[in-house]
């Protein structure tokens, strides 16, 4: 029998679940360091940007940001589970290490799935600061066609170069499988997860939002193209025009470029229509 993430074994699933509305959750600004404090309010909102766009499924999907390491362990913070992603605030998010352990005093905990998903990256990558993964339809349309993302629209090959692809497995709650979804993703910044959904990670939670944003309308793209029926009715650019187009747009996705360009207007949108996620 394949291990599982030890907070799935303390679930009781039996007497149901008592799920804390987040506006009642007390406030940890001032008993947390400034950093992670910082660090919450910007994943707290990168869940609500999600929920605005769509990209949701109820609150089976996650999004996780790592901070900086504690008395040698790797910390990171993610969504508690039972907590809409339209309502998540800074003071929800909960924190736990890459064993699974959750390192905060709090009534909620979270899924094993995301546990086993997001600190195999975190784990892997240092330039894994942000990791989204998400359910949509469009996402996962395309994650069950054999050959996966097609070079249809610029968005596309504007990241085209950069996806990488995981076999589907069942549902992520083995921790073996781990080793094979950090293999897979290697260097690429975006994960295409077979009949599954999608992933993306960047240094910041702009540029892994931005990252997710041209994913999810490359594949949105791709569906409603694809709806006129025989692939010889669609024009896909070749390889070398992939290449060209995706140097091209690299720069978006630099540190300090796309996210900085893009995450102000973010935030003034969401402070217009879904306050309160710094609480």
């Amino acid at each position: 029998m394949n291990a599982k993430p030890p907070i799935q074994e303390s679930i009781q699933m039996s007497g149901g679940f008592n799920i804390a509305d987040p506006a009642q959750v007390p406030r940890l600004e001032g008993k947390v360091s400034e950093t992670e404090w910082a660090m919450r309010v910007q994943l707290a909102a990168t869940y609500r940007l999600c929920a605005m766009y769509g990209w949701t499924d109820l609150v089976f999907t996650h999004i996780s940001a790592r901070l900086p390491d504690e008395e040698g362990e790797h910390r990171f913070l993610i969504n508690p589970y039972g907590v809409m992603f339209e309502e998540m605030t800074a003071s929800a998010l909960v924190k736990i290490d890459t064993h699974g352990k959750i390192c905060q005093d709090t009534s909620y905990f979270i899924n094993p799935a995301g546990f086993t998903i997001h600190s195999a990256v975190h784990m892997a990558r240092e330039d894994a600061g942000c990791v989204i993964h998400v359910h949509t339809p469009y996402g996962m349309a395309v994650s069950a066609q054999k050959k996966g993302l097609r070079r249809y629209t610029q968005m596309a090959m504007q990241v085209y170069d950069d996806l990488a692809y995981h076999d589907y497995e069942g549902i992520a709650l083995e921790l073996d499988e781990r080793e094979r979804i950090v293999k897979d993703l290697g260097t690429k910044s975006l994960l295409m997860l077979r009949n599954h959904g999608t992933l993306t990670l960047g240094k910041t939670c702009g540029t892994a939002f931005l990252r997710m944003y041209f994913l999810e309308n490359a594949c949105k793209a791709q569906i409603f193209a694809q709806s006129v029926g025989s692939e010889d009715k669609l024009i896909e650019e070749p390889e070398d025009m992939g290449h060209k187009v995706y140097a091209q747009g690299a720069a978006a996705f630099v540190p300090g470029m796309g996210d900085n360009l893009v995450w102000p207007g973010l935030m003034r949108k969401l402070a217009r229509t879904n306050d309160g996620w710094g609480y």
